[in-house]
């Protein structure tokens, strides 16, 4: 029995020496192509680091094969691993609020995108209307940063009447062709609607004086209206308008910010289209300009109608269907929709 425990134990350590034995080529082996990187000095990368961690865990003789690196190196490699997991886990939970789901991060860089000249809060009113509730500083926050002008600022006028007012003035857009073609526009303050435009080469007072008939003749005619002092403003058209029943209201010498809704909306039509256009003539921009006028009154969402349109839209709920991009003014603006798959 004696002799049966001693052949046992012999083949044990005749076991654990090849086991050794091999441990140890595998180690000498990998430390060699370690040794074969000279570039110009070899260069330990994270898998050696994790063969020797492994290394150290599973057998016991590691340090007396180890020539690259001290033993203490691969501790120490130990030690930072051990640390960077328990930090990852500590980050897995975040306090404060909630983030908002991916898809909503998502709508609100695909409407910042299709939509490039919109800031925050034109993309927040247009999330409202999509039925969905989130605060403008979480739109903005994940905005695309672009440089943007200073925001004008104007004082308002007679407010008491607003619902009772309308604006007109001409602003010039030059064509393709060096032509300067003017146009008339005519807004009413209540609801930012505009009530009428037209294109002219050669503005005159009778020309304008019908363009108001055009405006007001079918539909009950404003209180006030608020104009500047251009000469074009001549006799036919002031008597024309107050065969109308409308009192005219003329802003001081150089003093647009007198009518700041009407000097706003050219400034909008300016940025958000005629900039980014080539007129060819006039029929050409009457075409451009009745196309935004569709966009600017059923789907493009104002600040101070907060966040509606000058025709109401009504807010759709998520579960409607899909968002949906509608092109816009030729595909510069977009509206968006939820409809039914």
């Amino acid at each position: 029995m004696l002799i049966i425990l001693r052949l046992l134990s012999l083949v044990l350590a005749a076991f654990r020496l090849r086991s050794n034995l091999a441990l140890e080529n595998l180690a000498l082996r990998q430390q060699l192509a370690i040794m074969k990187r000279r570039r110009p000095r070899p260069r330990i990368r994270r898998s050696d680091r994790i063969f020797w961690l492994f290394l150290s865990r599973t057998w016991s003789h590691w340090r007396e094969t180890l020539v690259i690196v001290k033993p203490e190196t691969v501790v120490s490699w130990h030690r930072k691993r051990f640390a960077s997991y328990w930090t990852r886990l500590s980050r897995r939970s975040r306090p404060g609020r909630p983030r908002k789901e991916r898809e909503i991060r998502e709508l609100i860089r695909r409407i910042a995108n299709a939509n490039v000249l919109w800031g925050a809060p034109r993309v927040h009113g247009e999330l409202l209307k999509l039925g969905i509730d989130i605060s403008e500083r979480t739109v903005s926050r994940w905005m695309p940063r672009r440089r943007k002008p200073p925001s004008q600022t104007w004082r308002t006028f007679l407010d008491n009447h607003i619902g009772e007012l309308v604006s007109i003035d001409f602003f010039t857009v030059p064509t393709a062709t060096f032509r300067v073609l003017f146009v008339l526009l005519v807004l009413a303050h209540d609801r930012r609607r505009i009530v009428h435009f037209n294109v002219t080469d050669h503005p005159t007072a009778d020309w304008t004086s019908q363009q108001m008939v055009e405006a007001f003749g079918d539909a009950k005619a404003p209180r006030f209206m608020i104009r500047d002092r251009d000469s074009v403003y001549g006799l036919a058209f002031r008597e024309r308008v107050k065969a109308l029943g409308v009192e005219e209201v003329v802003i001081a010498p150089r003093s647009p910010w007198q009518s700041p809704y009407v000097e706003r909306l050219i400034g909008t039509l300016r940025r958000e289209c005629l900039d980014h256009v080539v007129v060819l003539g006039e029929a050409h921009l009457r075409r451009i300009v009745r196309s935004y006028v569709g966009y600017y009154q059923t789907a493009r969402t104002h600040l101070s109608l907060e966040k509606d349109a000058p025709e109401p839209r009504t807010a759709q709920r998520p579960e409607e269907g899909k968002v949906v991009e509608i092109p816009e003014v030729g595909g510069l603006h977009h509206r968006h929709e939820r409809r039914a798959a």
